[in-house]
């Protein structure tokens, strides 16, 4: 049997994957990088030290899935933030040099994308892909905060920043009210779990959104200073979750208007949060008739099935 390798090593987790000709996924291995407890993030030092430790575990791991007698012919590896010129951080390196030395090892061809193409193209191929060649999508994360087109040829996925966040990320705000009411971190699904506790709307966390344009640190501030007051934890868990959909679902209907596309593709790690993209969803489906789909939450987040699928993509080209 012949694979491809997907390989991506983030500010968050260290991931391989493979796909058989078909596409099909064979093997998806992960490790989450390890936050000290009370911490906010790691250096980008401390990120590669752990990527360079969990790689030789998940290369046994998926070695030990796929069996002896599969061949790799090709790996796709993340080497950049986003396909911009100057995009970069040392994060990838681990990655980039794991697959090089693969390439000559195994003389097969490595396929170089960036970590954004990685996240659109794992969730169009969760999703089951989307019609249009030319749709919206939007990079929810804790490094990310963009409204793209995207544009789906033979050759490339072409991705246009048209907005996004102009301070913190979307994952950084709940990150950081996460850590302050006692959550661990990354706090994505527990301010997730903590805000599905609550059954009542909650009090609202203003929504600073101007065209395509997003700002979280107005919205941080305020939560911060309502934390002062000892809310319920559960409140201010939901009323975050509530300005964040809100701040996508306005932004993303102005860059709808701009464009004239009608199809949303919602991915990174805040994209896998239930109760956002649904809220998204429905609203923009309801409000100007757009469409928006999501790759299953495993998918979501950081994994290295992205770089799979443009490797086998390459391959076939």
């Amino acid at each position: 049997m012949k694979v491809v390798l997907g390989v991506d090593t983030s500010c968050y987790t260290t991931s391989l994957a493979a796909l058989d000709p078909d596409g099909i996924l064979v093997a998806d291995f992960r490790i989450p990088l390890v936050v000290k407890p009370g911490g906010r993030g790691l250096s980008q030092s401390e990120m590669v030290f752990q990527h360079v430790r969990n790689l030789p575990l998940l290369m046994t791991q998926l070695r030990q899935s796929i069996g002896n007698e599969a061949r790799i012919s090709a790996v796709g590896t993340t080497v950049r933030p986003r396909s911009v010129e100057g995009s970069y951080m040392p994060v990838f390196l681990a990655g980039r040099g794991l697959a090089l030395c693969l390439g000559e090892a195994l003389s097969c061809s490595v396929f170089k994308l960036s970590h954004q193409e990685n996240h659109v193209l794992a969730g169009l191929w969760s999703a089951g892909g989307i019609s249009d060649p030319e749709f919206l999508a939007a990079h929810v994360s804790g490094g990310t905060t963009e409204i793209l087109r995207a544009t789906s040829t033979e050759e490339a996925i072409e991705l246009e920043l048209l907005g996004g966040s102009v301070d913190l990320h979307a994952g950084q705000f709940i990150d950081r009210v996460g850590v302050a009411l006692g959550l661990p971190f990354p706090a994505g699904s527990h301010l997730e779990r903590l805000a599905a506790s609550y059954a009542a709307d909650p009090p609202m966390t203003p929504i600073s959104v101007e065209g395509t344009r997003i700002s979280f640190s107005g919205p941080e501030t305020h939560v911060m200073r309502w934390l002062g007051k000892q809310p319920e934890a559960a409140a201010v868990a939901s009323s975050v979750q509530y300005c964040i959909a809100g701040s996508l679902i306005r932004a993303l209907r102005c860059a709808a208007e701009q464009t004239g596309l009608n199809k949303v593709l919602l991915v990174g790690g805040v994209a896998a949060n239930s109760f956002i993209r649904s809220r998204v969803a429905d609203a923009l489906l309801k409000q100007c008739d757009i469409s928006v789909v999501w790759p299953e939450s495993r998918f979501s987040g950081d994994n290295a099935v992205g770089a799979a699928c443009w490797a086998l993509s390459r391959l076939a080209g």
